[in-house]
């Protein structure tokens, strides 16, 4: 075992022992890290079958998991023949993997254990593996190496704070990098941080972001449609919906549709919290607030069920968040505010808004996706907090095609100006849409990248066999 490696090991195993007691606190309390403990530790993911091409795709959460989707659809178009599998790293992720790709092998992504990785290499035997925007784990990727695979980054993204971290080991970060076939970026500032760490010239190609092409424009699609019916909402209604939302802008949301409420009695409420475990949070937020609101997981095509209620749905994107009783337990087909709790339907819900706040903006998270509303031509608002999709909120912004709230009284003002100036909100909707088409085709550009690293690993795999 290389000296790196063992080192890694150790540094993983003493790293895992300091953090014992809050994994334990998260597994018992809200269910996390209880999934996939062979394949995290011990590399024990499925055997793959077969001797087609194959590509391996890691994503880490629910984020990389949705952004794989555009690329996987165009490697079905355009390569039949290559076999892909999908890794994961958090519950979350995972579940929504399973759903979506359920075609594909999906697991649980080895820790970076050399012991694990290297028996997943054998099981797996990927002749590329691609980490989805930058998971760069040392001895996953010098796993790859020695089974000949080709490694790419794709979507690739390197914040301002990241690269500083980096840059205090520059040179185990270069020769992290430098074992990278194809580092496909979003911009030219990402690609020239990368360069800076050291990255192979030859390797670091601008493709641009492939959310942009994965996000939904037509309003009328049938998963918006149906959302829309489930939850009773008209023609004339207006949406405001807050998407991956975090502690404490549900509140700040709610506080901002209560005072306009009066004036705009068609105005809706749906709130979409990031997190699954403060759903709950989040219903006890509502029942304090002595409003009629309902769960998403208590709407159901089948309609109010024998004794009023409203069955839990069958589909397998729901997550009852509680069995407790609560003032949601016997909501209207048409309750004005609605909590979404449940998993993987955020961008069909954005379809139904024509008034956004898109969350982890007003919290320390860094921001949230705001393509998706912006995809859909929503007057859309975040926070300042949004180092995580720093340049798509420069073009955004550039474009007078998004607000910047600061607060509450900011986020009420911009409901009430959206509500009350036409102009204002279709101006910012149609600049949004606009902004979008001019962004799409990265995921085309990608492919093209990384089909001749595939089909030549695959060619000199079969030759050494």
């Amino acid at each position: 075992m290389p000296a790196v490696s063992y080192l890694l090991n150790v540094a993983y195993l003493a790293l895992l022992a300091l953090a014992w007691p809050w994994l334990a606190y998260k597994a018992i309390r809200h269910g996390k890290y209880r999934e996939g403990f062979a394949a995290k530790f011990l590399g024990e993911v499925p055997l793959r079958q077969g001797d087609r091409p194959c590509m391996w795709l890691h994503a880490v959460s629910v984020g990389e998991v949705n952004l794989l989707s555009t690329l996987l659809t165009e490697i079905a178009r355009r390569r039949p023949s290559w076999e892909c599998v999908i890794s994961t790293t958090t519950m979350t992720g995972y579940a929504l993997a399973r759903k979506k790709y359920a075609a594909h092998i999906v697991f649980y992504c080895p820790l970076d254990f050399s012991w694990a990785v290297r028996r997943a290499m054998r099981r797996i035997r990927p002749d590329c593996l691609l980490l989805a925007e930058l998971e760069l784990w040392p001895n996953l990727i010098r796993a790859a190496r020695e089974h000949r695979a080709r490694v790419a980054v794709v979507n690739g993204r390197l914040s301002q704070r990241s690269h500083r971290g980096y840059r205090r080991v520059r040179p185990l970060a270069a020769r992290l990098l430098r074992q990278l076939d194809l580092i496909a970026v979003q911009n030219e500032e990402y690609a020239e941080r990368f360069l800076d760490l050291g990255a192979s010239p030859g390797a670091v190609r601008i493709t641009g972001s492939m959310k942009f092409d994965g996000a939904q424009t037509d309003r009328r699609n049938p998963a918006t449609l149906r959302l829309r019916q489930l939850a009773g909402i008209g023609e004339g209604d207006v949406v405001f919906l807050a998407g991956s939302t975090q502690e404490p802008e549900e509140a700040l949301a709610l506080a901002a549709y209560r005072r306009l409420l009066a004036e705009h009695p068609r105005l809706r409420l749906v709130l979409v919290p990031r997190h699954p475990e403060r759903f709950d949070a989040v219903a006890r937020l509502l029942d304090e607030a002595g409003i009629d609101w309902q769960r998403r997981s208590r709407l159901t095509d089948r309609g109010p069920t024998s004794d009023g209620h409203l069955a839990a749905d069958d589909g397998p994107e729901v997550r009852p968040a509680s069995n407790r009783k609560s003032k949601s337990e016997n909501p209207k087909a048409t309750a004005p505010v609605l909590l979404v709790d449940a998993i993987g339907e955020l961008g069909a819900w954005w379809g139904a808004a024509q008034i956004a706040f898109v969350g982890g903006s007003l919290s320390s998270r860094g921001g949230q996706n705001m393509i998706e509303p912006a995809a859909y031509g929503a007057a859309v608002s975040f926070g300042p907090n949004t180092r995580n999709f720093r340049d798509v909120v420069a073009m955004l912004l550039a474009a007078r095609a998004a607000v910047v709230v600061h607060d509450g009284d900011e986020l009420t003002d911009f409901v009430r100006r959206a509500l009350t100036a036409r102009d204002f909100a279709e101006g910012l909707g149609e600049r949004a849409r606009r902004l979008v088409a001019s962004q799409l085709g990265a995921t085309s550009r990608t492919f093209e990248l990384l089909a001749p690293l595939i089909e030549d690993s695959a060619t000199l795999a079969r030759a050494a066999a």
